[in-house]
């Protein structure tokens, strides 16, 4: 099967903070996590894409880069996007589509849109999708603490479908690229 790993706008300014917002939740453990797959992934010859919204830090400058605490591998392929959802007007559907991606390991910020509209968008277009489940975040939102928006995304995405392709959710320490997804059909 095939596969990549996607992780979605974990930039320096939208991870860290600015006076404006503030740092995400578990900073820290979310960047040794992403570093975690990162690795699994390079172990395991699966390509890794990054991509990044070009409203962090008005697209330019150190604050728009990727966090300078992720390893990157070399050969990353980088997409920037204007809007919260990463498919659109990127060429990254395309460009997954061009690979035959049937599987796609998802990470990255911030849980409720960006990650929550990858995950939905990737299980429209033909791709079943494993979410990690201690591998994405956001900021508290003034109804629910970023903890609680992670814990409910994680809920309602795990088994969310499009008749065909759904998600589910996994964490980290798992073999998250070997998908079960066959199993829940």
């Amino acid at each position: 099967m095939y596969q990549a790993l996607l992780i979605i706008d974990v930039q320096q300014e939208l991870v860290d903070g600015n006076a404006e917002t503030n740092e995400i939740y578990n900073k820290t453990g979310l960047l040794d996590t992403i570093n975690l797959v990162i690795e699994k992934a390079i172990q395991l010859n699966v390509e890794v894409m990054f991509v990044r919204d070009k409203d962090v830090a008005g697209g330019e400058g150190p604050g728009f880069q990727i966090h300078s605490d992720l390893k990157i591998p070399v050969e990353t392929k980088i997409f920037d996007k204007y809007a919260t959802n990463a498919f659109y007007g990127t060429g990254l559907l395309e460009y997954l589509q061009s690979k035959d991606i049937r599987h796609l390991v998802i990470m990255g910020c911030e849980t409720p849109y960006c990650i929550d509209t990858a995950v939905r968008t990737a299980t429209v277009n033909n791709m079943d999708v494993t979410l990690v489940g201690d591998g994405h975040s956001t900021t508290d939102s003034t109804v629910l603490s970023a903890e609680k928006i992670i814990q409910h995304h994680n809920k309602i995405l795990h088994g969310h479908y499009n008749v065909d392709h759904f998600s589910i959710v996994r964490e980290a320490e798992e073999d998250l690229f070997s998908p079960m997804h066959d199993s829940y059909r």
